[in-house]
């Protein structure tokens, strides 16, 4: 936990989970104020969880959750009140914490000067500075000036402004800055932990300790780059501007949004109330990982599903990874006849590019898998270890069926971010609307999009964004020029599926399911399981992406200068 101490009686961080309320408790903090609504990212805990666990350690609890980017004088008011009613200590939290700093530089302009406020928030590690002119507009409300206009936003306007500070982003930021060393770009991103993402499948399989796929953000951040340790609320792409969630707004010559996408656990009835107890687990969520190990290695029999929700989802081979892995481990420890293994997916074929379907059909039937196609997973009720299914064969009516389990490894429906979704940006499906070759939005001339949350039509992996990174440096420096976008993403996506611990097979595959294999058929076939490729990603792939992806060194990602 990252508590910033503001007062005697009021202390603000970032989001908190039900696991530090008894810490807290410990700490001497009597009452908590949540300024986050519900939902707002995949790794959120409900109020009513935290409310709970408040509880039960003697703790008060309010729930005054606040729109990010539209924190009013009427929040910072309610949020006075809250205080003054409040048994101290308090903490209040919100995504980053800065929120909650804005609502309380707001209630304290009133009577305590500008410089004073924002000196102290930047102590504390929060920029409020463009929120000087709203601070003197409340001073001077306070004082009986009831004729003063309200402020007008301005905005600090960079070359360029990047919204999302994970492996996309990063590695776009670091290709522009090999490119252009002088470049003032600013990198929008509230995680303080980046995740190599990848290596959560093999936490879960218990090949990586869970400690290795994480680092903090500040030591992968490219030197040079201005980090805004806070979370975009919203786009202005009229106006060249980024709406971050206290309000504040940063202008831009160029945009470049890497946002990522949304786990929708929402869209499963009971789902988050089931996740991580009762056999309910996901490696989609690194919390979760050790779980599904855990799960793997005590399950000795009973039925064990593996889940695939509706495309498009990111890591399409992900959810059969693992199923894989696990059955491998069953398989090794002679407990595999005793378990019945059911993949229960609401698409309509294993694999979407057919060419890999035989060699992975060949571990399916060695681990007498039971392959369910257009199941998707609608509820769940893990107290009793129970899941539904709707079941929507082509040509037949829709029928829900009941399945129970021992263990349920759910992968969850996945959309773009809410701030994304609701944007002049967005296509009818809520993705970034880009040119799937030059990845150039397709109405805004200086706006790019790249990694999950752009619409180009290939996988969402994180081999597709080290490819996409370096094509939309070199075009977006050429618009700067005021050039025409001169390199062409292929589509290329890369899925390692690991079949069995020591064997992978490597799906390389671009747009119009064409085969883009990187390495020679002598070393690494692409039509049945390998052992190079097991070591490629085990021991190879995480140095080539935190010592080359992150880096801006582009090994096998050269952009392409003509079309595919």
């Amino acid at each position: 936990m990252d508590i910033k101490r503001i007062s005697p009686f009021l202390s603000v961080s970032p989001q908190i989970y039900p696991a530090h309320i008894e810490k807290l408790a410990a700490l001497g903090f009597k009452t908590i104020i949540n300024n986050r609504p519900d939902k707002e990212a995949d790794d959120q805990p409900l109020a009513q969880e935290l409310s709970a666990e408040a509880a039960k350690n003697g703790m008060l609890f309010i729930n005054q959750p606040v729109i990010p980017g539209q924190v009013t004088r009427q929040d910072a008011e309610n949020f006075a009140t809250e205080l003054e009613q409040a048994q101290g200590p308090v903490l209040a939290f919100c995504r980053t914490g800065t929120r909650c700093t804005m609502l309380w530089a707001m209630s304290e302009a009133r009577h305590m000067d500008a410089d004073v406020i924002l000196s102290f928030a930047a102590s504390m590690g929060y920029d409020l500075k463009a929120h000087r002119a709203t601070f003197k507009h409340i001073a001077g409300l306070a004082a009986g000036d009831e004729d003063k206009q309200s402020p007008q936003q301005t905005a600090d306007t960079y070359d360029v402004v990047i919204v999302g500070g994970g492996s996309a982003g990063i590695a776009t930021a670091a290709s522009l800055l090999k490119r252009r060393p002088g470049l003032d770009i600013v990198v929008i991103e509230p995680r303080y932990k980046h995740f190599y993402q990848p290596g959560f499948t093999m936490v879960g399989a218990g090949v990586f300790e869970p400690a290795k796929p994480q680092v903090l953000t500040e030591d992968v951040m490219p030197a040079g780059v201005r980090w805004v340790r806070t979370a975009a609320a919203g786009f202005q792409p009229r106006h060249n501007q980024v709406i971050l969630e206290d309000g504040t707004r940063i202008g831009y010559r160029q945009l470049v949004v890497a946002a990522g996408l949304k786990l929708h656990w929402g869209a499963v009835e009971g789902l988050r109330e089931s996740l991580g107890r009762n056999g309910v687990t996901s490696n989609y969520r690194f919390d979760y990982a050790p779980y599904t190990w855990e799960l793997v290695q005590n399950l000795r029999s009973g039925r064990a599903i593996f889940t695939k929700p509706p495309m498009p989802i990111k890591c399409p081979g992900a959810p059969q990874k693992a199923m894989y892995l696990s059955c491998d481990h069953w398989l090794r420890n002679e407990r595999l006849a005793d378990i019945e293994v059911k993949f229960c997916s609401a698409n309509a074929a294993l694999f979407d590019v057919a060419h890999f379907v035989p060699a992975l059909m060949e571990y399916v039937q060695k681990y007498d898998a039971n392959l369910e196609f257009f199941h998707n997973l609608v509820a769940v009720d893990g107290a009793a270890q129970k899941a539904w299914f709707e079941i929507g064969e082509p040509g037949k009516e829709t029928r829900r069926e009941e399945i129970d389990f021992d263990m349920l490894h759910v992968v969850p429906p996945q959309i773009a971010p809410g701030f994304v979704r609701s944007s002049p940006l967005a296509n009818e499906e809520g993705w970034v609307d880009v040119s799937r070759d030059t990845l150039r939005h397709t109405r805004f001339e200086n706006v790019f999009s790249l990694g999950d949350v752009c619409s180009a039509p290939s996988a969402k992996t994180l081999a597709a964004a080290r490819q996409q990174a370096p094509v939309v440096a070199e075009n977006l420096i050429a618009v700067l020029e005021g050039r025409e976008p001169v390199a062409f993403y292929d589509g290329y996506g890369s899925c390692p599926l690991t079949v069995e611990r020591g064997k992978i097979v490597l799906a390389e595959y671009g747009y119009e399911q064409k085969l883009l294999p990187t390495f020679p058929q002598w070393l690494i076939k692409s039509d049945e399981a390998s052992k190079a490729a097991w070591f490629l990603k085990e021991k190879m792939l995480p140095s080539v992406y935190f010592k080359l992806m992150l880096k801006g060194r582009e090994w096998l990602a050269k952009p392409q200068k003509h079309l595919p």
